[in-house]
């Protein structure tokens, strides 16, 4: 009996086919959004339906996760009023969120600290996922922060250098939103063990939702591998959690997964959680 020959991938044309009809839905969504999306609501508005919310879901079953129910709600009250923040470690939190938003906004804290591969992450996943990519910057570069406040801030300061690349442009990009999704689960160390579905953000004046909050790192990965989601290559080489390059190390086995950031300094979270 012969054997059958491999089919071949697609061509290059093909390719370069899908990728235009890829990016031409992206931008016919937009138009379309522009003409309904409606005015942002008041932060005393927003307060009431975070409260009633978090009442309502934290009545769930603690034995399910709340995802598609906190999902479906997010997706019936708030629409396109809605940012998910995405550090590229994988594309899993954006991918469930798009299920119910196809091309939301997802937030990239484009820090110019990142991991090569995180940047390569992002770029794979806005060339193939139904979603849109927001670059969210810094009022400077990395070369006119080290100008103002001497090279390497992390290493001295690594509060302000969050502060000033991190904290900042994400609460002044927030400011178009009614909420915002993370990808925080309670199972990434003690100052998140009594994550919440729902809550309300004080600091940055709107709904927050953590529909993730009762996933593990190994439901990540088998979500992941069950629908073909992009995951950062530096997931498995140790490293799961993952920020900016200078402040990240490898994770030993046995370590809580956020050791590897900030390791020996007396600092757990960039100051967006907190």
């Amino acid at each position: 009996m012969s054997e059958s020959t491999p089919s071949a991938g697609p061509t290059l044309a093909e390719r370069r086919a899908r990728q235009l009809a890829h990016d031409a839905a992206r931008e016919e969504h937009h138009r379309t959004r522009d003409t309904v999306l409606g005015p942002r609501r008041d932060a005393d508005t927003l307060r009431a339906v975070a409260e009633e919310a978090a009442e309502r879901f934290a009545a769930l079953d603690p034995s399910t996760t709340g995802t598609d129910e906190v999902l479906a709600w997010v997706a019936e009250e708030f629409g396109y009023r809605t940012a998910v923040a995405c550090s590229m470690a994988d594309a899993v939190l954006p991918h469930v969120v798009a299920r119910h938003l196809p091309w939301v906004d997802t937030l990239f804290l484009e820090t110019g600290y990142h991991f090569a591969e995180t940047i390569g992450t992002r770029d794979a996943v806005e060339s193939s996922m139904e979603l849109t990519i927001v670059d969210v910057l810094p009022r400077t570069t990395v070369a006119e922060q080290d100008a103002e406040h001497g090279k390497d801030l992390f290493a001295r300061d690594p509060g302000l250098c969050c502060h000033l690349r991190k904290v900042e442009p994400l609460t002044r990009t927030l400011g178009e939103y009614e909420v915002w999704i993370t990808g925080v689960r309670r199972d990434e160390g003690p100052t998140r063990a009594d994550t919440p579905l729902v809550t309300w953000d004080e600091k940055n004046g709107l709904v927050k939702v953590n529909p993730l909050a009762a996933w593990t790192f190994d439901d990540l990965l088998a979500y992941a591998d069950e629908h073909d989601v992009i995951v950062n290559p530096l997931v498995n080489d140790g490293y799961p959690s993952i920020g900016c390059a200078p402040c990240t190390r490898r994770v030993a086995p046995g370590e809580d997964p956020r050791a590897g950031r900030w390791a020996g300094l007396d600092k757990t979270e960039c100051g967006l959680h907190t």
